[in-house]
C-alpha cells in the first residue's frame, strides 16, 4: 500500500509541493511508456493521474498496466465516468462535481462505482471537484453539462469549497479544464487555501514553469499538468529535480 492520502497530508504539513502528470488514455501511446517515464523520473513529478472526460475505446486499464511497468510512482485514477475504473491502479479520486447541479456527476456515477470499489483494493480519495471558468468551453463542461464558476465570483467558489470540506471530502480540486486559456488565478487559490484545512489540488491550463510556480506560491498543495506534456514532452526539461 502506498498510503497516498497520508503522504499528501505529510507533504502539506511539511510545505512540500506535489506535481501530478495527467495521462489521458485516449491520447497516450503505450509504446512510448518507457521513454516518457524516463523524462518523468528526472522531473519533480510525484504522482500520476490517469483519466479523461471520455474513454471511448476503453483503454484505461491497458494504459494503467503499461504505466505500472514503467514507474513506481503512485497511479491515481481521475475518471470521467464509472467505466474508467480499473483495479490495477493504486488509488482513485472519488469525484463529486460540487460546482454543478447535474445529479449524474454529483451522486449517480458514485452510486454506480460503489460496488466496484467495495471489491477493489484501490485507495479511495473523496474529492470535491469544482469547475472554474478558464476562458473556454472545456470537455469536462460539455460532458458534465454544467457551467463553471466565474473567477470573479470569489464568494461562491469559497463557499462551494467549504461545503465540500464540511460534507467530508478529503481533497478539494479547483479545475479550469483541459486546454483552458486561463489558469485558476492566484487570488482564487490563495482565498480557498487560506480557508481550507484539507489539501488543495489545482489544474487546468498550466503550460509553463512560471504558471506552475504561481499556483504553488498561491497555495496549491498539488498541481496537475496534462495538456502541456501531451503537446511538448520537452516541458519536462523545465521541471528537473
Amino acid at each position: 500500500m502506498k498510503n497516498i492520502y497520508q503522504n499528501i497530508i505529510a507533504a502539506k504539513t511539511a510545505n512540500k509541493k506535489l506535481l501530478a502528470v495527467l495521462i489521458d488514455p485516449e491520447k497516450f501511446d503505450v509504446k512510448n511508456s518507457i521513454s516518457f517515464f524516463e523524462k518523468v523520473h528526472q522531473s519533480i513529478t510525484t504522482h500520476i493521474f490517469v483519466g479523461g472526460s471520455t474513454d471511448k475505446n476503453n483503454q484505461t486499464e491497458s494504459v494503467v498496466s503499461a504505466i505500472k511497468k514503467a514507474t513506481d510512482l503512485p497511479i491515481i485514477l481521475f475518471p470521467g465516468d464509472v467505466k474508467q475504473i480499473t483495479k490495477k491502479a493504486d488509488g482513485i479520486l472519488f469525484l463529486s462535481l460540487i460546482s454543478g447541479r447535474n445529479p449524474e456527476y454529483l451522486i449517480e456515477q458514485q452510486i454506480a462505482a460503489a460496488p466496484i470499489l467495495k471489491k477493489a483494493t484501490l485507495e479511495i480519495l473523496p474529492t470535491g471537484y469544482i469547475l472554474i471558468d478558464g476562458g473556454t468551453k472545456t470537455a469536462t463542461q460539455k460532458v458534465s453539462n454544467t457551467k463553471p464558476i466565474s473567477q470573479d465570483n470569489l464568494e461562491l467558489i469559497l463557499n462551494t469549497a467549504l461545503a465540500g470540506e464540511f460534507s467530508g471530502k478529503k481533497l478539494i480540486y479547483l479545475e479550469a479544464g483541459s486546454g483552458a486559456l486561463e489558469t485558476v488565478s492566484q487570488e482564487v487559490i490563495t482565498l480557498v487555501n487560506k480557508n481550507l484545512s484539507i489539501p488543495l489540488i489545482v489544474g487546468g491550463g498550466i503550460r509553463s514553469k512560471k504558471q506552475l510556480d504561481s499556483a504553488f506560491n498561491a497555495g496549491a498543495d498539488l498541481v496537475v499538468i496534462g495538456t502541456a506534456f501531451e503537446n511538448d514532452v520537452s516541458f519536462f526539461n523545465q521541471l528537473k529535480k
